[in-house]
């Protein structure tokens, strides 16, 4: 009893150290560039919507829940990280019962497409459940790979002879990854959401990379996961690939968007219109207060302020990495990896799209796109990091 009680005090002591500040610091500076963009970048659209709380109604709400949302960053970093192991199961579960849930649901914002339910005035998003779901389950998983004994089979049996080839050359651990993004994979496809499909796949692969799968399951993975983007893809995503490639050639339509997207971030210039100035917002950019806020920010803060976010955005990553690389273990280096490369993947979509590097695929800015389910679930991930950077040993002293 006596060592039972020094280990946890010892536990309780670990989830108790500092803080990263820089990775903390960095975070806070995003999620208050990104409020105070969303009050300028959805001015109009909340004024010609005629809220009750006038212009200000996005710019409320997201700062309520960036507010909660850095709470629940706080909470979730004195959580003892450990105990992700056990509730991965229960997040992964919980997270694919919800993607079922959404299909029974019709939103106002489309008829055709079936992401988001309803709750009173607010909508939840189970895809970003999803992403935070398959990296705490895969990274618990790995975390044991190495302590694992390979199973042995009878191999008098066709059956067994097959399954320890399967064990021997490494599939066999791949199974249940394979099933469950799977499963998460159908019925994203159903909503359907190839953005977030891709999103997740992101995330598994870098924590299955940084647990040592081999090489050549990424090769085949890579054209299994082509092959499946090319069966997702629906009429209107065809028509975006068609748009990406030449948007002027349907100016008024499908390429409308990205139009004036390019328009908002040539407009800028070096030092842009200044804040609030922007006038593509003004009627002309869709979604401005949504996927396409960078290019809001782009015209009023021009080529220098944009540079200032990218390297906020790198600076964040390249912290992440680090505190990986720290961790006390291997879980929580995984953890940390997941959630850094969602994160990056996810920047570096949405600014090609929003530049027509890439096709448009719906994918919304980190800290800065308007929508609570997302914000909330982002650093509530950031909190998950700080925990791990909690626990990270300190240097020896020489």
């Amino acid at each position: 009893m006596p060592t039972l009680k020094r280990d946890l005090t010892v536990e309780q002591k670990l989830s108790r150290g500092p803080m990263d500040l820089p990775f903390l610091m960095l975070v806070v500076m995003l999620t208050a560039i990104g409020v105070i963009t969303v009050f300028s970048a959805s001015f109009p659209t909340a004024v010609s919507e005629g809220w009750k709380d006038g212009p200000y109604h996005y710019f409320i709400r997201q700062a309520m829940f960036a507010a909660a949302g850095i709470v629940a960053m706080y909470f979730v970093s004195k959580i003892n990280y450990q105990a992700f192991r056990w509730m991965s199961v229960f997040v992964l579960c919980a997270a694919i019962a919800m993607l079922v849930i959404v299909l029974f649901f019709h939103t106002k914002r489309t008829d055709n497409v079936k992401r988001w339910i309803p709750l009173g005035p607010l909508t939840f998003q189970p895809s970003e459940a999803a992403k935070l779901g398959v990296i705490l389950y895969f990274s618990a998983r790995m975390s044991k790979r190495q302590s694992e004994k390979k199973r042995q089979y009878d191999l008098r049996t066709p059956k067994g002879v097959m399954f320890n080839w399967m064990e021997d050359v490494g599939l066999m651990e791949l199974v249940p990854y394979v099933a469950i993004l799977g499963v998460i994979a159908i019925l994203m496809y159903l909503e359907p959401h190839l953005s977030g499909t891709i999103l997740i796949f992101v995330a598994a692969a870098a924590i299955l990379f940084a647990g040592g799968i081999k090489l050549r399951w990424f090769g085949i993975g890579i054209v299994c996961v082509g092959i499946l983007a090319m069966l997702m893809l629906q009429g209107y995503q065809s028509a975006r690939i068609v748009t990406w490639r030449d948007p002027w050639s349907d100016p008024s339509d499908r390429g409308f968007q990205i139009i004036q997207s390019l328009y908002s971030i040539g407009s800028g210039g070096l030092f842009g219109l200044g804040f609030g100035q922007g006038r593509q917002k003004q009627g002309f950019l869709p979604e401005a207060e949504n996927d396409f806020i960078f290019s809001v920010w782009c015209e009023e803060m021009g080529l220098v302020g944009a540079c200032i976010v990218l390297i906020l955005f790198m600076l964040l990553i390249i912290r992440g990495y680090w505190i990986a690389l720290h961790a006390r273990d291997r879980f929580g280096a995984l953890l940390v990896v997941g959630i850094t490369t969602l994160m990056a993947a996810q920047v570096f979509l949405n600014i090609s799209v929003v530049t027509n590097l890439l096709p448009t695929t719906g994918i919304s800015l980190p800290f800065f796109s308007y929508g609570g389910t997302a914000l909330m679930i982002q650093l509530a991930e950031m909190g998950i990091v700080l925990g791990v950077s909690r626990q990270i040993p300190a240097p020896k002293q020489g």
